[in-house]
């Protein structure tokens, strides 16, 4: 069979073929432990569901204009200026079919064969591989401290004569770092002065803790949204827990708006006037749900990180955001890929492997789930690793003895 080299070269997504082995796990009887997918447990909100059936009971599910449902925009026009202090118009907003797909129309009109897009390690895992989609060339900056945040001087020191964009994440999958607000403003000042464009990633805004915020770029730029570098992209996937709704947005100039409005036409023709209807339910409804979650997972990431610190020789940087931890599993002496599909096998727990994220020797656990799932997955864990826990453990009904350690 006759395969393009392009499509030959992007990789499986590490998280979905996760998500496909632990359904089988569990179509065969077997209690598997999800820590890897990043899925808050919530019902969706009462007023996107309301909205949804409305939709839906009125028989009027037609196409919708490529760019969004001028009502979906509005409310994305008032979210952006209530969170981000910013005055935008319609025709700088543009609904797309999940925070993925913003990215991928993004570095599509963007990016000429060869051009240099930076990357900071952690990084989520579809990041590389949609720059290269678009022939792009992924550049990942790597702290050189070991950390999860990089310093200016790195990523000036990769800014070359190619670079076309930044992708900057924070609150950030995997690690759950929160960057400082002195090296976001740096970065826009990087940014302007260097023509460069700089892609902010919000899907995970307002999932912070300890009383803190994600601070928004905009701040620290004078430009308007029309000769502003910025380009943010957010949705109603992680902040409302409406993942499956697949609905995201694209905050940027006109130009680049038209031209992103234009590609979609050719490729998805438009997004559900349903899932639309949802995701306008759920912006215009009653917010507290963000704030209800948001509590939720804090509580979960306190007893991840209670939990892993007891576990000998485990290193971790305790999450400001997201519902992700990256800890340090390199005392082990496994590689990522191999010390996960050893814990899925043994303790039928799934975890993701520190290497796709651009952090080898770690892996990404999830606490999006429930209290339950975070204590005894850690605890099915410290059995399978730790010579210190006990040699027996109960996993649902079946009692098992470690005998390879």
């Amino acid at each position: 069979m006759s395969i393009s080299q392009l499509a030959r070269s992007i990789v499986e997504s590490p998280t979905l073929r996760l998500n496909e082995e632990a359904r089988l796990l569990r179509e065969k009887g077997l209690p598997v432990i999800h820590l890897g997918i990043g899925e808050p447990k919530n019902k969706a909100p009462i007023a996107a569901i309301l909205a949804a059936a409305a939709k839906l009971v009125s028989g009027e599910v037609k196409y919708a204009p490529t760019d969004g449902s001028p009502s979906l925009k509005k409310a994305i026009v008032r979210y952006t200026e209530e969170n981000y202090d910013r005055v935008v118009a319609p025709e700088n907003v543009i609904v797309s079919d999940g925070a993925k797909q913003c990215l991928f129309n993004i570095l599509y009109t963007l990016c000429n064969p060869g051009d240099e897009v930076i990357v900071n390690a952690p990084f989520w895992v579809s990041y590389p591989e949609i720059i290269k989609m678009v022939q792009g060339v992924p550049v990942i900056v790597t702290p050189e401290d070991g950390g999860f945040v990089p310093r200016i001087e790195e990523l000036r020191r990769a800014v070359g004569s190619n670079t076309k964009a930044i992708i900057l994440n924070s609150p950030n999958n995997p690690s759950g770092a929160v960057y400082p607000a002195e090296l976001v403003a740096e970065v826009v000042e990087l940014c302007e002065s260097k023509g460069i464009w700089l892609i902010l990633d919000d899907i995970y805004h307002k999932l912070v803790f300890d009383g803190r915020s994600a601070p928004a770029a905009y701040r620290y730029t004078n430009k308007d949204v029309e000769r502003s570098k910025l380009i943010v992209v957010n949705g109603v996937s992680k902040l409302y827990g409406m993942t499956g709704f697949r609905i995201g947005w694209v905050v940027a100039s006109r130009e680049l708006v038209q031209i992103m409005t234009n590609i979609q036409a050719q490729t998805a023709s438009c997004v559900s006037p349903v899932l639309q209807a949802a995701a306008e339910g759920a912006l215009t409804g009653m917010q507290g749900v963000i704030e209800s979650l948001r509590l939720t997972i804090q509580n979960n990431r306190d007893v991840l990180v209670n939990e892993l610190g007891s576990f000998a020789d485990v290193k971790l940087h305790k999450p400001g955001g997201t519902f992700y931890a990256l800890p340090d599993f390199r005392a082990f002496g496994k590689p990522s890929v191999e010390l996960s599909r050893f814990l899925l096998q043994k303790a039928l727990v799934v975890t993701v492997p520190g290497k796709e994220f651009g952090m080898e020797g770690h892996l990404r656990l999830s606490f999006a789930g429930t209290v339950k799932d975070v204590t005894e997955g850690v605890a099915r864990m410290r059995w399978a690793l730790d010579p210190a826990s006990p040699n027996e453990i109960y996993i649902g009904d079946r009692k098992l003895v470690r005998d390879w350690l």
